[in-house]
């Protein structure tokens, strides 16, 4: 994370380069006349202590936007940061701060993509759940719809705890969704021209996307730029 106020750059926990970083800001510094800070500490906490920030700009992707993040942003000021899934499916948000603490604001398009930060990565997949052991129905939603960004997007706002994986099983492709929290997984594939979902756990994943891409497609498929973006105390909210 970076954020301007006077500069300030904060790394990863144990990042092994601070002291590389440290001397290149400093070099960097004296040619242009400002001199960074450089805080080796937890990003998604931030940094009080210098706060607050008329810019923030995250060079990692996130999950949800840090509320801590808000908090040390001045009203009015700007964050930019990457909100990102487990579906791999991603986008650049430009939010303000208002007067009230809360962000508002819209992505910004051109699928734009960071790595996670680290405590934000999914968990291991494990020994997979057994995958013929489910209800099996037909669905007019086929696996082919992930292949798209902008529905992988509203795919993992529907099953934010997702992951997916792609397997030859029985003469054909399925794509699995696996929910490692809840236990919970869905296999797509298509079989005779007819997509097919069997599904598991307590959780209907694939039920959970139908109907939230449902509700995309009703309201005429938007792009991502059409997306607005809200962070409160209590959490964020996605809208179209």
């Amino acid at each position: 994370m970076s954020a301007l106020g006077p500069v300030l750059v904060v790394t990863n926990l144990d990042d092994p380069t601070a002291d590389v970083v440290i001397s290149e800001l400093h070099d960097g510094g004296v040619s242009c006349g400002c001199f960074p800070e450089l805080v080796v500490g937890d990003g998604l906490a931030g940094h009080k202590n210098g706060a607050p920030y008329d810019r923030l700009v995250a060079t990692c992707g996130v999950l949800e936007v840090p509320h801590a993040w808000i908090e040390q942003t001045a009203p009015g000021g700007v964050i930019l940061a990457t909100l990102c899934g487990w579906l791999y499916a991603s986008e650049l948000a430009r939010l303000t701060v208002g007067e009230d603490g809360v962000a508002q604001g819209r992505l910004l398009g051109g699928q734009t993509s960071f790595m996670l930060a680290r405590p934000q990565l999914p968990p291991p997949l494990g020994m997979l759940p057994d995958l013929d052991d489910g209800d099996e129905r037909e669905t007019a939603t086929g696996a082919d719809v992930l292949n798209n960004w902008t529905a992988r997007f509203v795919t993992r706002l529907a099953v934010p705890g997702a992951q997916r994986l792609t397997m030859e099983r029985n003469g054909h492709t399925e794509d699995v969704l696996v929910d490692v929290g809840s236990g919970s997984w869905a296999a797509v594939y298509e079989d005779g021209g007819r997509w097919l979902v069997r599904q598991g756990g307590p959780e209907g994943l694939w039920d959970r996307v139908e109907e939230q891409l449902g509700r995309w497609r009703a309201a005429g498929a938007p792009e991502l730029e059409e997306f607005t973006v809200t962070v409160t105390p209590e959490g964020q909210t996605v809208r179209w």
